[in-house]
């Protein structure tokens, strides 16, 4: 049966047409599968998948996420990465032996909470992944989230003082009461895309999503891994946030709301 599959032209270049074929043709794509990039279940055969193959420097894996959570690509990581990954993925694997793995990709952790800020409460978005986000095409293993978000328009902060300024092209989108995406300016000038999804869509408290109607727009914290961490309530919150400022991890800007 032939697969909702989306596979770039990148990766039918390193795969070969024959390969992509097959798979799309549905002889080689599994049915259900673990998403590469949020890690729960998807099926190929009723929703668009991507295929990602992650390329080490003798091997390659062939995964697969839903198209929502990434774009079908190729991405570069060490073959220590490849080889020292716990958890293997499910999927067809191209040159490599049948129990090669991939490491686990970083999930964007996303929590909501109401941040004041001279006198007055606004809604926001704070954002930090569960392990280091590594630049495309990189081969090292540091962290480029921060570095790789204020290409992107985010400013840096040393201090929670003043609303950050609105990054354009933006938005966060609310429906029915329930966040279900952050959206960015597509590549190529179309629709705008989803920068981060929600696989199930996420509740906000009334308060919050009073505050995000009152200023039509929503702040977003982004902060890269160990800075913020799970916090239970909105006060260990803002004092997580206030540290990772003061360390210099931390960068925001205003998003105008999308829905209601």
């Amino acid at each position: 049966m032939p697969r909702m599959l989306d596979v770039s032209d990148e990766v039918r270049a390193e795969i070969g047409d024959e390969e992509a074929d097959r798979l799309l043709a549905g002889e080689n794509a599994p049915g259900s599968y673990d998403c590469t990039s949020c890690r729960t279940q998807g099926d190929s055969a009723q929703e668009r998948t991507s295929t990602v193959l992650f390329i080490g420097d003798e091997t390659a894996v062939l995964a697969f996420a839903h198209a929502g959570c990434l774009p079908s690509q190729v991405v570069q990581v060490t073959e220590e990465q490849l080889r020292g990954a716990v958890k293997s993925i499910t999927g067809d694997t191209v040159d490599v032996d049948p129990d090669q793995v991939v490491p686990e990709q970083a999930v964007l952790g996303v929590t909501s909470g109401l941040i004041l800020i001279a006198g007055e409460l606004h809604p926001a978005l704070v954002v930090e992944p569960t392990g280091p986000i590594v630049r495309p095409g990189a081969t090292g293993l540091g962290d480029d989230f921060l570095p790789l978000l204020i290409e992107q328009g985010f400013m840096p902060l040393t201090a929670i003082q003043a609303v950050p300024s609105v990054l354009h092209g933006w938005s966060v989108l609310l429906a029915v009461g329930q966040l279900h995406a952050v959206l960015q300016p597509s590549p190529n000038g179309g629709q705008p895309v989803a920068w981060w999804q929600a696989h199930q869509p996420l509740q906000v408290t009334d308060a919050w999503r009073a505050a995000a109607n009152k200023h039509q727009q929503v702040l977003m914290f982004a902060a890269p891994v160990g800075s913020i961490g799970r916090q239970p309530r909105e006060d260990l919150l803002r004092d997580a946030l206030d540290k990772a400022a003061a360390n210099g991890k931390l960068v925001a800007a205003a998003m105008p709301l999308a829905g209601t």
